[in-house]
C-alpha cells in the first residue's frame, strides 16, 4: 500500500509546488504594474497594402482601408439640393461648411462631413422627424470635389491632376511628365489617407517593375492620393562636385 501511495504523494506535492509558483509570479507581475502604471499605450499600426496577419486586437486598432469603389463621401464646399415632395416649403439648397456642418431650415444644423448620400438621407429623416410626420426627403449632389491625385518630386510636371478612371502609379508618373534624370524610381512613395486621420505609406519599386516588364504589382491610385518621387543619391551630392572635374571626365580633350 505504501508503494502505491508514494507516486500519488509525489504528484500532489508537484501540483502544490506549481500552484505556489503561479501565486508568487502573479504577485510579482501585479507589483510591477503598480510600480509603473503610466505605461503608454501601443500606437495604432499602419499596414501596407497586401500585408497579412492580425488577431482580434490588431483588427480593433488598425484603421481599415476604404475600398477603391466605395461611395462618395461629402466634403466641405459640396452643394446639396434637398427636396421634400409632400412638404415643398422645406425645399432648400445647402453647402457643406468648412467645419463639416450644413444649416437646415426649421431644424438644427447637422454635421455631414464624411457621410455618403444614403447616410445623409437617413440622418435628415431622423432630424426632420422632430417636426414632420414620416418625412420623405430626396437629396441630390449638385457640386462636389472632383477626384484628384497629386504628384511631387522628381517628375517632369509635378502638380495636381484629375483622377479619371483607374490610374496606376506608373500611369500617374507618365501623366506628370515622366521621371526626371535625378529620380530614384526604385523607392517611389505613395501616401493614402485612411479614416481617423491616419496615412498609409506604400513604397513602389517602379524600376524593378519596368525592368521585369511586369506591372502586376503596380498600385492603383485612389482619390486624394499623393505620389512622391525622391532624388537619387548622385543628384543629392552632384552640387558639391566641381564643374571642372565633371567636365574633365565627360568631355575629355583629345591630344
Amino acid at each position: 500500500m505504501r508503494e502505491k501511495e508514494a507516486p500519488v504523494l509525489h504528484k500532489n506535492m508537484a501540483r502544490a509546488s506549481f500552484l505556489v509558483y503561479l501565486t508568487i509570479m502573479g504577485a510579482v507581475v501585479a507589483r510591477a504594474q503598480e510600480a509603473d502604471p503610466a505605461i503608454p499605450p501601443v500606437p495604432h499600426a499602419i499596414t501596407s497594402a497586401g500585408g497579412g496577419g492580425g488577431g482580434e486586437a490588431e483588427h480593433g486598432q488598425t484603421p481599415v482601408l476604404q475600398h477603391r469603389k466605395s461611395r462618395y463621401q461629402l466634403h466641405s464646399s459640396d452643394v446639396l439640393e434637398l427636396s421634400f415632395p409632400f412638404t415643398p416649403e422645406f425645399n432648400q439648397a445647402v453647402t457643406v461648411q468648412p467645419d463639416g456642418y450644413i444649416t437646415l431650415r426649421g431644424v438644427e444644423s447637422i454635421k455631414v462631413d464624411g457621410k455618403t448620400i444614403p447616410e445623409l438621407v437617413d440622418l435628415l429623416r431622423s432630424t426632420y422627424a422632430k417636426i414632420l410626420h414620416d418625412p420623405v426627403i430626396n437629396v441630390e449632389l449638385k457640386d462636389f470635389e472632383k477626384p484628384y491625385f497629386i504628384v511631387g518630386g522628381e517628375v517632369g510636371h509635378p502638380g495636381k491632376f484629375d483622377l479619371r478612371g483607374d490610374t496606376s502609379v506608373a500611369q500617374a508618373v507618365a501623366i506628370a511628365g515622366g521621371l526626371s534624370a535625378s529620380a530614384k524610381h526604385s523607392q517611389i512613395l505613395l501616401f493614402h489617407r485612411v479614416p481617423d486621420g491616419w496615412v498609409q505609406v506604400k513604397r513602389v519599386n517602379l524600376k524593378k517593375m519596368l525592368k521585369e516588364a511586369n506591372l502586376e504589382e503596380d498600385a492603383q491610385l485612389q482619390a486624394g492620393d499623393f505620389l512622391f518621387v525622391p532624388k537619387n543619391t548622385f543628384s543629392k551630392i552632384e552640387r558639391f562636385i566641381p564643374t571642372s572635374s565633371v567636365g574633365m571626365y565627360t568631355n575629355p580633350v583629345l591630344h
